[in-house]
């Protein structure tokens, strides 16, 4: 059984702040090692349901957070931007058994997560169909047209409430929730417990049956903080202004919307 894990970091047990996040900051080294843990909490539980490999694509910022000596054997890790349109999800295939999420967060707009947005700081929202959209909403619906189930997230509590929401049925592990530019969070250990416990549940009763892809109709819109974002971003083909600050684009294969918001978005 093979399993794919994207990790995030806006969502790890313990985070607060921007400083944590940004690999130039002091602060970053720590919160570098407690996404590291989840990881590995992670792929201890998928390993315990019988996973003969996992498949982590590093999917925050540059693409290069996770201390890969710490990584166990059975693990490949997909570091770095490849600039494919699956975006947190290159690398995955319809090879794979089921996809993990850990370290995920609140969409932009949300005040669940001091950290909440989504893809961009530059983005003030992202609706798709109508409704405001997450980076989980998106890297769903790519693990769908792969033809692979979403079955574990862990994040803040507004993520993983929006996750049961989109994917009835996924196991989620609450990590924190914020209140302003505040989060109140559980220990790091109990975390790393709790995923592994989770992940291992997770994948000892996988769904049964083929996953459907994703049927359009599809409209994506992006409202972003500056309207000269909005401007340049109508250029790319089929894309046009629909408000102040904002761009849509609409497709009936979700593949090209995830190839305009990866220019979109950019």
């Amino acid at each position: 059984m093979k399993v794919f894990l994207s990790a995030d970091i806006e969502g790890t047990a313990g985070i607060a702040d921007w400083d944590e996040a940004e690999r130039t900051h002091a602060d970053y080294a720590d919160f570098r090692r407690l996404m590291t843990n989840e990881v590995l909490a992670a792929c201890e539980g998928a390993r315990s349901a019988g996973a003969s490999e996992v498949v982590i694509k590093d999917a925050h910022d540059s693409g290069r957070n996770i201390i890969v000596e710490r990584l166990p054997d059975y693990v490949r890790i997909m570091r770095g931007w490849s600039g494919h349109p699956d975006g947190m999800m290159f690398g995955l295939g319809p090879e794979f058994a089921a996809a993990l999420y850990t370290g995920y967060h609140a969409k932009a707009g949300s005040e669940a997560n001091p950290l909440a947005h989504t893809t961009t700081l530059r983005i003030s929202r992202l609706l798709l169909n109508g409704e405001v959209a997450s980076e989980f909403t998106v890297n769903a619906l790519v693990a769908r047209r792969h033809g692979v189930p979403s079955v574990f997230l862990s994040g803040d509590t507004e993520i993983c409430a929006d996750a049961r929401r989109l994917v009835p049925g996924i196991a989620t592990v609450e990590t924190l929730e914020g209140f302003g530019r505040a989060a109140l969070s559980i220990a790091p250990s109990r975390a790393c417990e709790a995923i592994r416990e989770g992940v291992a549940a997770a994948l000892s009763s996988l769904p049964s049956g083929a996953v459907a892809p994703p049927q359009g109709a599809f409209e994506v819109m992006i409202e972003f903080t500056n309207p000269t974002d909005a401007w340049r971003a109508s250029w790319y083909p089929g894309a046009e202004i629909s408000g102040p600050r904002t761009v849509a684009y609409r497709s009936a294969d979700f593949f090209e919307i995830q190839r305009a918001l990866r220019f979109l978005t950019a």
